[in-house]
């Protein structure tokens, strides 16, 4: 199966108790991660692949930092394929991927991208990014990303796939803080601001 995450911001002391711009409600960098991993784990598998697009962390450009942020990597499930987000930088990618690990089947468990994925399920062509792309109005186009926190793009072919995305209105039933979502869940979300929008004309 396949999932889509984006702005976790592992370590970043900013987004810790932040509700305005990020809901956010933890009381430490540590509890926010742990809740993050929770919930990630309680849904992929070490079979499924996740779409992270950007912002996985802010941490030091440094090598501690790196390895922090490496081990924490390391207890998610599933092969991760990492998009470039604005607080991403190359060294973080770079020490990543040198420190790779192999999965049972000898793929490497991280694979990563600098701007942008084009995947298709179900004849529905979905652009992964991390910033918004405005796609247009087309009944088989979508753009997934993250980037604006506590914000939606005010047209129903974005959705805002990032922890604390206010797209995750849109589901019926609330999920854990930090869960990825799983492709049927994207589904009904799109179907869900496709009928708000409808209902706005």
């Amino acid at each position: 199966m396949i999932y889509f995450i984006s702005d976790t911001h592992f370590f970043d002391k900013r987004m810790v108790h932040n509700q305005i711009f990020a809901r956010r409600d933890f009381l430490t960098v540590n509890q926010m991660n742990e809740a993050i991993i929770n919930s990630w784990n309680n849904v992929v598998t070490a079979n499924d692949i996740v779409y992270h697009l950007g912002d996985i962390a802010l941490i030091g450009n440094n090598r501690h930092s790196h390895e922090k942020l490496l081990e924490l990597l390391k207890r998610l499930n599933g092969k991760i394929v990492f998009l470039k987000g604005n607080h991403d930088t190359r060294a973080t990618f770079k020490y990543l991927q040198k420190n790779n690990i192999l999965l049972e089947d000898k793929i490497e468990k991280f694979v990563f991208e600098d701007v942008g994925i084009l995947i298709k399920h179900n004849k529905i062509q979905y652009y992964l990014t991390h910033y918004p792309l405005i796609v247009g109005p087309a009944p088989n186009r979508i753009n997934l990303h993250g980037h604006i926190h506590n914000s939606s793009v005010n047209m129903a072919e974005n959705i805002n796939v990032g922890v604390d995305s206010a797209d995750l209105d849109y589901l019926m039933e609330p999920l854990n803080f930090g869960t990825p979502l799983s492709i049927e869940m994207v589904l009904k979300i799109i179907s869900a601001k496709k009928i708000d929008f409808q209902k706005r004309r």
